[in-house]
């Protein structure tokens, strides 16, 4: 299996973004000489993984050689921006060639936060289509490659920061998630993800219009002190006073939880070798002590049924208003199979709309409920190891498609429906050797204590390394 990295003797080596920057506060590195190797690392690594949706190195460089206008901790570690947030003077194009590119006038929300803590990014990366798929392949420029075999996806929507994470081009950079987009690729390129609860960070666009709001930002990264840094930074930035603070989350917690650990989703039984690797997660966390009970899955199958109308709903909203949000070079014709075929399946049932995102807004009594006998819940991030490139062609049937994703990321929707955190860890290798995600998840408010296990777990069970 070749595995494609860009780890070196640079000055970004192998340090993660809070080594970066102790690096640079002990002036070991500079910042021009991080965004430098970075750079490199991109041009190297993109050809195969194909994860750049839009290049900004000159304006990563001046602001690397700039007085900071920002300041922030991670002030002078380059990282990405996924091309679905507005940032001035970059088009946001989300994975489609529907619109003619033109630079965004103003940052969005959610970047002024994320430029808030220092991060340089070098520019924009792919995902699928309008994030509607968990694999991203465009059918003009190819598909996003898993950096720890090429021939598999990166998982999506947010492929390419996964895979430029996972293969060394920079330690951190952004994702969101609507049905598992931070999680996913974190599953399949080794990382950790984390959702954080609803509301926890500023939204925008497209997504703050939301009826039922699904979609939250946040990073992938590549350990654990990464994740909690970006949230405490991003904290400073921009505070949900009806949340509990996250605060400074630094070591594991002397607390033991009751885990509930599930291996079925709403739609079917993990396959025998993501059950088995979820048991024997499930067996090191009570080695550690804590007290682990197997459940069924408390989630009724309507619950599917309501999770792909909304879906569809959301292709629907977006196909419609093309033109009026993007302007007269709105082509639908360009749109992938996936997304029309979306939009179609909502234009029968517009009627059914509104029921089902009033029962997927109430879903978050299921976890509620849960909360009172369990503090966290433990699944597999996905139903089946990673898939080859081509599984998820959206130029492949709608119904194909549909049966196929659905099968695979069964288990990621709950938390986006009911606004609870969740994370995925790397904490499991399929036979083929390519990472395997275990998800971890609690109650609304409480992403510290998915931090605090986090760390518990990567101190017992450090994750494989690409570069190795």
């Amino acid at each position: 299996m070749t595995r494609i990295h860009a780890f070196g003797d640079d000055a970004l080596g192998d340090r993660d973004a809070v080594a970066l920057v102790d690096a640079l506060r002990g002036r070991e590195v500079s910042p021009i000489e991080l965004v430098e190797a970075a750079i490199a690392r991109t041009e190297a690594v993109n050809p195969i993984l194909n994860g750049l949706a839009f290049e900004a190195f000159d304006r990563a460089r001046r602001r690397a050689r700039a007085p900071r206008p920002y300041g922030g901790y991670f002030d002078g570690v380059p990282s990405f921006i996924k091309d679905n947030v507005a940032v001035a003077g970059m088009p946001t194009m989300q994975g489609t060639d529907a619109w003619e590119p033109r630079p965004m006038r103003s940052d969005g929300a959610f970047t002024r936060t994320f430029l808030s803590t220092g991060l340089i990014p070098l520019g924009k990366t792919q995902m699928s289509e309008y994030g509607f798929s968990a694999s991203a392949e465009h059918p003009r420029i190819g598909p996003v490659r898993n950096p720890w075999h090429p021939d598999h996806t990166a998982g999506a929507s947010s492929s390419g920061s996964g895979a430029f994470v996972a293969a060394g081009v920079v330690p951190i950079a952004h994702a969101n998630d609507g049905g598992g987009s931070i999680r996913i690729p974190a599953a399949c390129n080794g990382l950790v993800g984390l959702k954080p609860t609803r509301a926890r960070l500023p939204w925008e666009g497209d997504h703050a219009q939301m009826p039922l709001h699904i979609v939250e930002n946040g990073v992938v990264s590549r350990s654990v002190r990464d994740t909690a840094a970006f949230l405490r930074e991003a904290e400073r930035a921009y505070r949900n006073p009806k949340l509990p603070p996250i605060g400074d989350v630094t070591h594991p917690s002397r607390e033991r939880l009751r885990i509930a650990v599930c291996t079925k989703s709403v739609v079917r039984q993990a396959s025998p070798e993501m059950r088995e690797l979820t048991l024997k997660t499930a067996a090191l966390l009570e080695e550690l002590g804590h007290k682990v009970t197997e459940i069924d899955n408390p989630v009724t199958p309507r619950f599917k049924d309501d999770f792909i109308l909304y879906w569809e709903f959301l292709a629907f909203a977006t196909v419609r208003a093309g033109r009026r949000m993007k302007g007269p070079s709105f082509d639908p014709t360009k749109l992938d199979n996936l997304t029309l075929g979306l939009a179609r399946s909502a234009a029968r049932d517009l009627h059914k709309v509104p029921l089902a995102i009033a029962r997927l807004a109430a879903s978050s009594r299921i976890t509620s409920r849960l909360s009172s006998t369990y503090d966290a819940v433990l699944m597999p991030t996905l139903s089946d190891a990673t898939p080859r490139i081509g599984h998820l062609d959206p130029t492949l049937r709608y119904e194909q498609i549909m049966d196929r994703l659905i099968d695979w990321v069964a288990f990621t929707p709950l938390q986006n429906a009911t606004g609870d955190p969740a994370i995925s860890l790397p904490l499991a290798e399929s036979a083929s050797g390519l990472p395997v995600g275990m998800m971890l998840s609690t109650v609304r408010g409480h992403e510290r204590r998915l931090l605090e296990l986090a760390y518990e777990l990567e101190e017992a069970r450090p994750w494989p390394r690409i570069d190795m």
